[in-house]
C-alpha cells in the first residue's frame, strides 16, 4: 500500500477508474433499458425519461418466461450432476493412492482447454444418437462434460487440505468411502461447492453455443438464444430497449446470489493457496 499521500491518491484513483470501466457497461445497459423509441440511440449518461414499457414488453412473451424455465433447469441441474460426479472423483483423486493419479489430473485438465467450437460437431452426434436432441438433457450433458474439469480440480485441491485424521477416525469407527464422502468430507466442503456451483451455474446459464445448435424450437430454448433471436432486419429495427431489459432481468439474480454467497465464494477460490 502506497504510504505519501501522492501515491495513495494515485491508487485510490486508479480503483476508481477500474470500478468505472468494469460497471460502465452493465449501467449502460440498465439506463438503455428504460429508454424507448429513438432515445436510446443518443449517448445519454441518464435517459431523458424512465419508462417501463422494456420490461413490460419483455415479461408479457410467453416464450421469455418458458426461456427463463427451460435455464433454471438446465443450470440446476447441470450443477446437481457437476458436483456429485465431482465429488466422489475428487476423493478418488485427493486421498486414493493409485496409479496414473497425475497423468488423470493432467488429462483432466488438458480437456478444459478444448474450445466448444472444436467439439461441437462431435456432441452433435452423440446428442443425436442418444435421441436427445431439441431437448433440454442434451444440454444439461453437454455443460455438465465442459464443467467437470474445473470442478473436479477445485474440490481435489481442496479435498486435499482436509485433515487425514479425519479420515483415518472414520474408518476406525467402520465408515465407508461414501460415508466418509457424504458425512465427514461434504459438510467441510461447502465453500469449495458453493463456488464451483455458483460458477457452473453462470456458465450453464450464459452458455450459448451449445444452446443455439442443440435446441430448435421455442419452447426449448435458453435464456442466451432467446434475447439474440430479438432482432430486426436492420440495426434501426433491433429492440435494443427490450434486449438491454431482458439482459437486464436475467443478469440481476446472478449479481444477487454472488453478493450472498460472496465470503464462501473467496474462502472456496482461496483453498489450497497457502500452506500452514
Amino acid at each position: 500500500m502506497p504510504t505519501t499521500p501522492f501515491w495513495r491518491y494515485m491508487f485510490y484513483a486508479g480503483v476508481v477508474a477500474i470500478v468505472i470501466i468494469a460497471v460502465f457497461p452493465f449501467y449502460y445497459a440498465v439506463m438503455t433499458s428504460f429508454e424507448t423509441g429513438t432515445a436510446i440511440f443518443k449517448p445519454n449518461i441518464l435517459p431523458e425519461m424512465f419508462s417501463w414499457q422494456n420490461y413490460a414488453q419483455v415479461t408479457g412473451q410467453r416464450a421469455f418466461a418458458s426461456s427463463i424455465l427451460n435455464s433454471v433447469f438446465i443450470a440446476s441441474t447441470t450443477v446437481f450432476c457437476a458436483l456429485l460426479l465431482a465429488v466422489t472423483a475428487s476423493y478418488a483423486l485427493a486421498r486414493v493412492r493409485f496409479r496414473g493419479r497425475s497423468l488423470l489430473l493432467m488429462t483432466i485438465l488438458g480437456v478444459s482447454m478444448f474450445p466448444q467450437i472444436a467439439v461441437l460437431s462431435g456432441l452433435y452426434e452423440l446428442v443425436n444418437f442418444l435421441g436427445i436432441y431439441n431437448r433440454p438433457w442434451a444440454l444439461v450433458m453437454s455443460y455438465t462434460i465442459f464443467t467437470l474439469p474445473f470442478t473436479v480440480w477445485v474440490l481435489t485441491t481442496f479435498m486435499r487440505e482436509l485433515p487425514t485424521e479425519i479420515e483415518e477416525a472414520a474408518i476406525v469407527d467402520g465408515a465407508t468411502p461414501w460415508v466418509i464422502i457424504t458425512k465427514v468430507f461434504l459438510p467441510l466442503l461447502w465453500p469449495a461447492l458453493v463456488t464451483t456451483g455458483l460458477l457452473a451455474f453462470i456458465g450453464a446459464w450464459n452458455e450459448f453455443l451449445f444452446a443455439l445448435t442443440f435446441t430448435i424450437s421455442e419452447d426449448m430454448r435458453t435464456v442466451p438464444v432467446a434475447i439474440a433471436l430479438l432482432s430486426g432486419a436492420s440495426v434501426q429495427e433491433i429492440p435494443w430497449g427490450p434486449i438491454m431489459a431482458a439482459s437486464v432481468i436475467v443478469t440481476v439474480p446472478l449479481i444477487i446470489l454472488v453478493l450472498i454467497f460472496q465470503r464462501k465464494i473467496v474462502a472456496g477460490l482461496t483453498a489450497g493457496g497457502v500452506k500452514g
